[in-house]
């Protein structure tokens, strides 16, 4: 297993419809596309990023396919109509147990 760790603040202004978008559209096609969301935070006060989140894919191969891919192209660029500095970083995920 492999986690996508991805970050970003939200543009002022348009709050209502970053949200609308995520339940509506980033959750789901990630999920489609092979990522199962697995942690979220919104942070409220204090420094760093505004949201961080975390998805987990069965191996790096299926993750690099999915970050390849026009759909994941697609779904960024809508992404970045919502958001500012956007960050990415894939880490192993951690056996449970």
């Amino acid at each position: 297993m492999v986690k996508l760790v991805m970050s970003w603040n939200i543009k002022s202004q348009v709050e209502p419809a970053y949200f609308e978008f995520v339940v509506q559209e980033f959750a789901p096609r990630i999920m489609k596309m092979g990522i199962r969301p697995t942690e979220a935070w919104y942070t409220v006060y204090g420094e760093g990023p505004q949201i961080i989140t975390v998805g987990e894919a069965n191996d790096r191969d299926t993750l690099d396919r999915v970050l390849n891919s026009p759909d994941w192209t697609e779904l960024m660029t809508k992404l970045d109509g919502f958001v500012t500095d956007y960050k990415q970083k894939i880490v192993k995920a951690r056996s449970k147990g």
